[in-house]
């Protein structure tokens, strides 16, 4: 098993995941307190799958997933859902994440008081990207967090990035590789 540094969070061993069959794996790592660690690899290698199956929402076929006890996750997927169409504004949402006592940032201000349904696929990703990583969790899981995002949203977010609480870390996947390397402690290659 890989050895975790002090202060581990997550350790993965050998980990075979997907749904039906297996898409991503035999994979080992872990991701430590404070730091940030990236996910590359082709599409399709199933660095999706592999947050998912951190969280339970995907099966682990082999291997073994460890979690430090009481471990508090926040989870950023991919593409997503906004609620159905319910009179739901950005605070609202923000609120169901937990992450409403924390500091807002410029870009996400507006945002708070539209209805859910009227933003933007960017503001959506945004705003859900920021309550993520703003709730009060150990780790956060980032599934490609710059989709859909303007240059000042992904500046934001590299400076969230950077300014997030002591003891938060962050497991992230993106195909904008020069992102996943300006702003992680180290990449775990996937399917290469």
């Amino acid at each position: 098993m890989p050895e975790p540094s002090a202060g581990g969070l997550v350790t993965a061993d050998q980990v075979t995941a997907g749904y039906t069959g297996p898409v991503t794996g035999p994979v080992s790592f872990h991701v430590a307190r404070d730091e940030i660690v990236g996910l590359g690899g082709p599409n399709g290698a199933g660095k999706s799958t592999l947050l998912r199956a951190l969280t339970g929402t995907a099966r682990v076929f082999s291997g073994a997933i460890e979690r430090a006890p009481g471990l508090r996750v926040s989870h950023h997927w991919q593409r997503p859902e906004r609620p159905p169409a319910l009179p739901l504004l950005g605070r609202e949402l923000v609120g169901l994440i937990a992450a409403a006592d924390a500091p807002v940032p410029e870009p996400a201000r507006a945002l708070l008081d539209r209805p859910v349904r009227a933003l933007s696929g960017g503001q959506f990703q945004f705003l859900q990207t920021w309550a993520c990583l703003a709730a009060p969790v150990d780790l956060v899981l980032l599934d490609e967090p710059t989709n859909n995002l303007d240059g000042t949203a992904i500046s934001t977010l590299a400076g969230l990035l950077g300014e997030r609480p002591p003891g938060r870390s962050v497991l992230m996947v993106s195909h904008e590789r020069p992102f996943l390397e300006e702003h992680c402690d180290r990449i775990v290659e996937l399917g290469g």
